[in-house]
């Protein structure tokens, strides 16, 4: 049977057997998809470092009719992020854009817009040396392609305009209430950030200036989707925990 090749990202990898890896990862052609890179934990293999996580990749492999696992059989690296994989605190955000995109991503089906979110973002924590806002915006337009993002203009319950007001949220409500129509167990999101999901919006991640009042409105931001990730894919991310270490 003829090899397959895509352009993809590696999104994770396990150990399989002695000297195997099991890897997902997204092919711009293919969508997300599971195989094994035979011999890749011995010590001489032919993968190098092609198979670390969000790596930029041209990937050829076999798949069988009657396997769920595809057989890789050859991955050439086009873009490495050795600085952000090999940094403790950059590998973190790196770790949680990963995880996300396993949990929303289904398999086979093509998904062109999170392909290039995903490079995206990995570039920029690359070049920035900081995940807080490619992370806060990864995570923002996660929300929003997947369908979930509410109206951040208006109160879902009353239909007041938000304005500069406080707006409240909580990951089961379907949307922002005013004060007014706050409920126990809501939390804040703030002008700032409301502000910023707009120019996420209209704005490419590599042109946005990451100020000292961006990182705050990009953390409270960055949390409001996480948690809504997380309610609608009915999943913890384990890698969340993470962020507080850093």
């Amino acid at each position: 049977m003829p090899a397959r090749e895509t352009e993809a990202i590696i999104l994770k990898t396990f150990p399989l057997g002695e000297a195997d890896r099991l890897v997902s990862f997204l092919g711009r052609a293919s969508g997300r998809v599971r195989g094994v890179a035979g011999g890749a934990r011995s010590i001489k293999n032919r993968y190098g470092s092609t198979l670390e996580i969000l790596s930029h990749v041209q990937i050829w492999y076999v798949e069988k009719e009657t396997r769920d696992l595809v057989r890789i059989q050859q991955c050439e690296l086009i873009e490495s992020f050795n600085k952000a994989q090999s940094d403790y605190t950059l590998s973190t955000g790196m770790a949680v854009i990963s995880e996300i995109s396993e949990q929303v991503l289904p398999e086979r089906e093509v998904a062109d817009p999170m392909f290039r979110l995903i490079l995206l973002a990995a570039r920029e924590t690359e070049r920035t040396a900081d995940w807080v806002l490619p992370l806060s915006y990864f995570a923002y337009w996660t929300v929003r392609l997947g369908g979930w993002l509410p109206r951040f203009d208006r109160c879902s319950e009353c239909g007041e305009a938000l304005e500069n007001r406080t707006a409240f949220y909580a990951p089961w409500a379907p949307g922002l209430v005013c004060e007014k129509c706050r409920r126990p167990g809501m939390r804040p999101l703030h002008l700032p950030g409301r502000q910023l999901a707009e120019v996420f919006s209209g704005q490419r991640l590599d042109r946005i200036e990451s100020t000292a009042a961006i990182r705050s409105a990009a953390n409270e931001l960055r949390e409001t989707a996480l948690d809504w990730i997380e309610h609608h894919t009915e999943r913890r991310l384990g890698t969340r925990k993470l962020l507080e270490t850093t």
